[in-house]
């Protein structure tokens, strides 16, 4: 079962930041064991909240708004999607991922929905 482990509140340095190396190391480690599990799927980290922009139809109109859909202190840094025999599994990866010493892992199930159809895009002219 694929599991979506959900990163937040972890504030990581960015290149040239002091701990900026060691981090990324020990991110990098993490994301090797999960493949070394054969686990992995994806893992991105995202931008800060405040380049989110909220995109909403309501009465068939569209309405777009700068920021999070959420006023919240919380903030989602990024997330990895892992494949895991069962959720102690993923629970035990979470524990292992280096951000859950800076902010919090939330391990949510992904839904498994009969013909929904969730193929990466192809390329036009393959």
């Amino acid at each position: 079962m694929q599991y979506m482990l959900l990163i937040y509140n972890c504030e990581r340095p960015e290149p040239g930041d002091p701990g900026f190396a060691e981090a990324l190391a020990r991110v990098n480690a993490f994301a090797d064991e999960c493949r070394r599990r054969g686990v992995f799927v994806s893992g991105h980290p995202l931008q800060p909240e405040h380049t989110a922009t909220t995109v909403s139809v309501r009465d068939g109109r569209t309405l777009i708004t700068d920021g999070p859909f959420a006023e919240t202190h919380e903030h989602l840094g990024g997330a990895y999607v892992l494949d895991c025999r069962n959720l102690d599994e993923a629970l035990e990866l979470a524990a292992l991922c280096p951000l859950a010493e800076l902010g919090s892992i939330e391990v949510r199930p992904i839904v498994d929905v009969p013909g929904l159809d969730h193929r990466p895009a192809t390329v036009v002219g393959e």
